[in-house]
């Protein structure tokens, strides 16, 4: 148990971890599936939503990467799993309902070689001894013999390879035991061993199946001085070249003083690292490429708007746009309209002619859409275009509370609170002939 406590919260700031994409249903004599009505859910101490024992193998590590709580330079509680150990607590954890698989990672014992048959190892057992038939998400070590991490993947229905800083001059000063080399080659191997491994599926029925689930990577926000320009751009590029299922951002918990990283009082920035989820959804699935979303001369989000807002106001000659002959691809891009209701769009103007009514009866935020679509070749009746109220109806709630004007009420002294505020020498007749007064 004490050994479960450390490891467990030294694996907390490790964000991608997913239980997904794989759809692998139980097998006779076999613990578990990947279905998705199998999958139940817990809360880490982190916040975040998982179904999986999130735990690192060990926290020792050969790496002095800055960022990292594990690096070997810092005093913290070392512990270490064996594969028998991980095997065994996966099951019990499992057999109580806890979870319904395993995120497994750990930090380099010895080499990248030997963490890697370590890993192997554990889930080994797990799959030929156990016959866990679960959901297990792995991080490939980067620097371990191609050969081992095809073997790692065999096991597994997901894995990630961390690339954490999005440039080389940042690992350079931060993570000087890695290069962004050592990090891009295993995810090479993974994209490649995944598409030869579905052309042996379509000709062997019992052809083994490598990563079903694909690979994903994390990305740490505000360690260093990259800008928001450059992580979506390599984000892009890492869709693109790897295809990697998700790109995860880690804002930056400052837990080690160092002069090389902000300060520990230095709050997360945790804004940053939601503008670029949303960047990164604009990528995946509504057709945006970052090169149109910021630029050189404008290398970060805007913290008022989300970027697609932020899009649009910046290319208001390409609104209002009749929606009703709106192509679907240009339907993604109006602020207010998601990709369901977009499809809900196009189906339902195949009936008849939509308007407002129609479009709020479709899920369309009208709050946002409405400066930037027409019904009929008519904008909205009674709506009032100005950049003031434009910018106030794009903003988000949270973001709008500091501009707004602060609410006032008529104070009265019969609340309790100013009762109690009240010197106890005064009493109940003090205050009578007071208030007469």
């Amino acid at each position: 148990m004490e050994k479960l406590e450390i490891l467990t919260a030294s694996a907390k700031y490790d964000v991608a971890c997913t239980s997904s994409g794989s759809d692998r249903k139980g097998q006779a004599g076999s613990l578990g599936s990947t279905a998705a009505m199998g999958i139940c859910h817990s809360f880490a101490a982190d916040g975040r939503c998982i179904s999986l024992l999130k735990v690192l193998m060990t926290n020792a590590c050969v790496y002095d990467c800055a960022y990292c709580i594990n690096r070997k330079s810092n005093p913290v509680r070392r512990a270490a799993f064996t594969p028998e150990e991980i095997a065994d607590l996966t099951m019990q954890f499992y057999r109580r309902n806890y979870i319904e698989g395993l995120f497994l990672s750990s930090g380099i014992m010895r080499n990248p070689d030997y963490t890697t048959e370590q890993l192997i190892a554990a889930l080994e057992l797990l799959q030929n001894v156990y016959h866990f038939n679960g959901y297990i998400h792995v991080k490939a070590i980067p620097g371990a013999d191609d050969a081992l991490l095809s073997r790692l993947g065999l096991l597994a229905d997901r894995m990630s390879v961390n690339i954490e800083l999005p440039s080389q001059e940042s690992l350079g000063i931060l993570a000087p035991d890695k290069s962004k080399i050592s990090i891009l080659k295993p995810m090479a191997l993974i994209k490649d061993r995944i598409t030869e491994n579905s052309s042996d599926i379509v000709k062997y029925n019992h052809a083994p199946r490598f990563a079903p689930a694909g690979q994903s990577t994390q990305m740490i926000v505000g360690a260093s001085p990259d800008t928001d320009y450059q992580i979506l751009n390599l984000t892009e590029g890492l869709y693109r070249k790897y295809a990697l299922k998700r790109v995860f951002f880690s804002a930056y918990t400052p837990v080690i003083e160092d002069s090389l990283l902000p300060s520990l009082d230095t709050k997360p920035p945790l804004l940053r690292e939601h503008r670029l989820y949303q960047a990164d959804w604009l990528l995946r699935f509504y057709g945006f490429q970052a090169s149109e979303l910021l630029d050189e001369a404008v290398p970060n989000f805007n913290p008022l708007l989300d970027p697609k807002c932020s899009w649009a106001v910046n290319h208001r000659e390409q609104f209002p746009v009749e929606i009703n002959r709106a192509p679907y691809e240009m339907l993604l891009r109006v602020p207010g309209i998601g990709v369901r209701s977009a499809q809900r769009i196009v189906k339902a103007r195949r009936a008849g002619t939509l308007d407002f009514q129609a479009l709020k009866k479709l899920g369309v935020v009208l709050k946002r859409a409405q400066f930037f679509i027409t019904c009929k070749g008519k904008p909205l009746e009674g709506l009032k275009v100005s950049e003031h109220t434009l910018l106030r109806s794009l903003m988000s709630g949270q973001q709008l509370a500091p501009f707004q004007p602060p609410q006032y009420e008529q104070m009265t002294l019969f609340e309790d609170h100013n009762l109690a505020a009240l010197p106890a020498a005064e009493g109940w007749a003090g205050f009578k002939k007071g208030a007469e007064a």
